[in-house]
């Protein structure tokens, strides 16, 4: 987009923003895909092709098991698409409409089809709906060093109800002399797999579970992170996170404390717990992906953190992710 947020011009001719760098760029995040969705409207317009244009990333998604292109995917209200768009070119495409599909819909039937990773090109309409939707996990924003300043012409989002909180800004690159910043709508979401990447470096044990932790500032930047047994052969992730910040540091105050597990209420190892040492500490917010199962000990970190005042935030859709990392979770 143009540095005052326009993705277009009003002339009708395509406003070219992205040097080649930038469409390699592009190129490499469609090859990573599972399939593209683009509005009607675009299709109309730019008539794009939403392929692969790499041979060697084609042939790499080949030897994965995976078509050479990604699923084509559009959505139409009227269903006036003409048959000779590029987006027909082949039979790897489905259209949702008419009359309009609920983008709930949508995407639940596209992971049906196999769809894990949906690569949102546009236009406006459509990037609008998934972000007040809170439908994307991620965003990324490529800023050309050019101005439009035509309100007749297209933005990258239309107006609406967006939420409220900071997005988390991940990356920032260069594509030639285009800017690429990559931001993650969900902070907590985003914090969560921060943590879900953080207990992979446990050392193995038959007897723990491996638990990662990331304490955040309210201004949303990380103040300290740890693992189970990162120092300690029977030290939890909480702990060791806060074993790295100095006590009664006052950005504690309003903090968040994200732990891949539940924060453990009781202990065989040591007579703390984590979920006394968040509550000692004075944090006052914590948020887990997965409850703790019953293997070792009987989990009431949730209990414990709640009757202390503690707001405590469950996200059982990453749960999943953290189960992932090892066999003891069942």
């Amino acid at each position: 987009m143009s540095v005052d947020g326009y993705i277009d011009d009003a002339s009708g001719e395509r406003l070219v923003l992205s040097g080649d760098e930038d469409w390699d760029r592009v190129d490499e995040l469609r090859a990573s895909v599972d399939a593209i969705l683009v509005g009607a409207n675009t299709i109309r317009k730019d008539n794009p092709r939403l392929r692969v244009r790499s041979a060697e990333r084609r042939a790499d998604r080949v030897a994965r098991g995976l078509p050479e292109n990604p699923l084509r995917v559009s959505l139409t209200a009227s269903g006036g698409l003409g048959k000779d768009a590029e987006f027909f070119s082949d039979d790897n495409f489905v259209v949702y409409g008419p009359p309009a599909v609920p983008l709930s819909i949508v995407v639940e039937d596209l992971a049906g089809r196999g769809v894990r990773r949906l690569m949102v090109e546009g236009g406006s309409a459509v990037h609008t709906a998934f972000l007040t939707q809170n439908l994307a996990d991620e965003v990324w924003l490529a800023v050309a060093p050019i101005f439009v300043g035509d309100s007749r012409a297209p933005r990258f989002v239309q107006d609406g109800q967006f939420g409220a909180g900071r997005m988390v800004l991940g990356d920032v690159r260069r594509a030639g002399d285009v800017t690429v910043m990559r931001m993650f709508p969900d902070a907590d979401r985003y914090w969560l797999r921060v943590c879900v990447e953080e207990s992979r470096k446990c050392p193995p044990s038959e007897t723990a579970f491996p638990v990662g932790a990331v304490i955040v500032g309210a201004d949303g930047t990380e103040i300290a992170r740890g693992y189970s047994r990162e120092t300690d052969p029977t030290a939890h992730a909480e702990e060791e996170a806060l074993a790295k910040v100095t006590p009664g540091d006052p950005r504690l105050a309003t903090a968040t404390i994200y732990s891949s597990l539940e924060p453990c209420s009781t202990r065989k190892s040591r007579p703390r717990s984590c979920a006394q040492w968040i509550i000692g500490a004075g944090i006052p917010r914590a948020v887990f992906g997965l409850r703790e199962p019953s293997r070792f000990v009987v989990g009431k970190g949730f209990e414990m953190l709640t009757a202390a005042g503690v707001t405590v935030v469950e996200r059982p859709d990453v749960a999943p992710e953290v189960k992932q990392v090892s066999t003891l979770y069942g």
